[in-house]
């Protein structure tokens, strides 16, 4: 089923008034997205401070968390109000939560500070996709969404690079605290130079929906961190919270049958097209997202190096995702296609993890550069195609609602599999190590006393890390076995090429 629209005019005709707003737009996109990568070689800084190295994917995970669960409603919110001040609103949102991290007092604290960050952060992801709909049309759209997931890996280039370098200069704070400049920037300048285009429709918001799918996605979450949260996936808390996701699942299903503006229409999935890229994005979240913290980890335990060291890695990964995201931009403004782009991209990722699981503490550091380079590209190459895919699927007046389900599943599935790894390292980490000299508890070994320890005792836990880790590679080469079986099934769908429109006027 076809359920595409004819396009409108642009909501800015002047092209370099557009170039301009999306400018600012990649400024926000940044700033979001560098939270979620700047973090992962600070975490042994900020445990080193606070304690509770148990908790280390909860920095991560509070922050996805947030954002997935609130990104249906931002880009239902942007469908029934215009994108310009659900978009400011999620900057201001972000801004508050990085000032509150940086006063953070605790680990309990700074993990709730991330919360409220990625309350921000996941509406700045929404409103940044819908809004380039609107700039674009769809072709056009993929050539600048290629732009968009090159600022997203640039990101992730240069996050772990800077949230070393930050905290060992100026302290780990001083990661969060940087947003507030660039927070006020963006904010004046899209206040001034995106116009404001007010829907048609009267808004009505489905609150209820919302909710439950918010309880859906958390109880995912928790489930998948359940193994550490109360010592199996099958004790009777974990099944209880099994059993409460499936209740609030069915539920937000009978909700949004009878809402009149649901969260996720559900008549989206009539058209195979969206429930498929759901798969994909959700198995793509997990391998470009959720792994961020694991390399860095499995870099500085397996390898020795230092928290900047294991950074420069990241470098590799960034440039694979540029030239895969450039490359499939270009391709898809081109001929119209993009199903090709997700089975490559996903063919990449299982040979790419198959090939991590087989890396051990002695592999050359050039070997894994290579491997981190594939699968960058692999990621880069598949980046786009979920949103255009669905954006050109959906009627018009459901593209936010469907970008908020693509960033959502994106972003969900980082989330789960960052919970899921952790279960995964823990369990075969639990226990092991009390006979290696100088090394108590292996979990509370931050790099710093790793660095402290005799050569031998080093080797002993790089060797004990690199086990923990096949498995957890494994697991993720699995996962993307089932992205690439998706993306398989997607139809063979073209984009419409560009149709002239006279300017429609759009309220300042």
């Amino acid at each position: 089923m076809d359920m595409s629209v004819t396009p409108v005019a642009p909501l800015v005709p002047d092209r370099r008034r557009r170039l301009v707003v999306f400018f600012f737009l990649m400024f926000a996109m940044f700033m979001a997205t560098l939270d979620n990568q700047i973090v992962s070689t600070a975490l042994p800084t900020i445990v080193g401070e606070f304690g509770a190295l148990e908790r280390f994917g909860w920095i991560g995970s509070a922050y996805l968390l947030a954002m997935s669960t609130v990104m249906p409603v931002y880009g239902k919110l942007g469908d029934l109000f215009g994108r310009k001040y659900v978009m400011m609103a999620s900057i201001v949102i972000f801004t508050a939560g990085s000032l509150a991290c940086g006063l953070a007092w605790s680990m309990d604290s700074l993990i709730a500070a991330r919360v409220l960050q990625g309350l921000g952060g996941g509406g700045i992801m929404v409103s940044i996709f819908s809004v380039n709909a609107d700039l674009f049309e769809p072709r056009e759209r993929a050539r600048y969404q290629s732009y968009s997931s090159l600022v997203i890996m640039a990101s992730g280039s240069v996050g772990p690079i800077l949230g070393g370098t930050m905290s060992d200069l100026f302290g780990w704070r001083s990661i969060f605290l940087i947003n507030l400049p660039i927070g006020i920037i963006v904010l004046t300048g899209l206040a001034f130079m995106l116009p404001y285009r007010r829907p048609d429709r009267q808004p009505k918001i489905d609150y209820l929906g919302a909710i439950l799918l918010a309880l859906t996605i958390s109880s995912v979450v928790l489930w998948a961190d359940s193994s550490q949260l109360f010592g199996s996936i099958f004790a009777w808390q974990s099944l209880g919270i099994v059993a409460f996701g499936a209740v609030t699942a069915y539920l937000w299903v009978q909700v949004e049958r009878r809402a009149p503006e649901p969260v996720v229409p559900l008549r989206l999935f009539k058209d195979s097209t969206f429930p498929l890229f759901m798969i994909i994005s959700l198995v793509s979240g997990g391998l470009g997202i959720g792994m961020v913290n694991y390399y860095a980890l499995f870099l500085q335990t397996t390898t020795g190096l230092s928290p900047s060291s294991a950074g420069l890695f990241f470098i590799a990964v960034a440039g694979g995702i540029v030239m895969g995201s450039l490359t499939a931009g270009r391709l898809i403004s081109k001929t119209g296609s993009y199903k090709i782009f997700s089975i490559i991209s996903l063919s990449i990722a299982v040979v790419a993890m198959l090939c991590l699981s087989q890396a051990h503490a002695g592999t050359p550091l050039f070997v894994i550069a290579i491997i981190l380079f594939a699968q960058g590209l692999g990621v880069g190459l598949g980046q786009q195609a979920p949103i255009i895919g669905v954006q050109n699927s959906a009627p018009r007046t459901d593209v936010g609602a469907a970008s908020g389900a693509v960033s959502l599943t994106r972003m969900g599935g980082a989330a789960i599999t960052i919970s899921i790894y952790g279960a995964i390292i823990s369990a075969n980490l639990t226990g092991a190590g009390g006979d290696i000299p100088g090394v108590g508890k292996i979990q509370e070994l931050t790099p710093k006393m790793l660095a402290e320890l005799p050569a031998a005792s080093q080797a002993a836990v790089a060797n004990l890390y690199a086990g923990a880790f096949t498995p957890l590679f494994l697991a993720a080469a699995a996962t993307a076995v089932i992205g690439l079986i998706a993306a398989l099934s997607l139809k063979n769908v073209r984009l419409p090429a560009a149709v002239v429109e006279k300017p429609t006027a759009a309220v300042e």
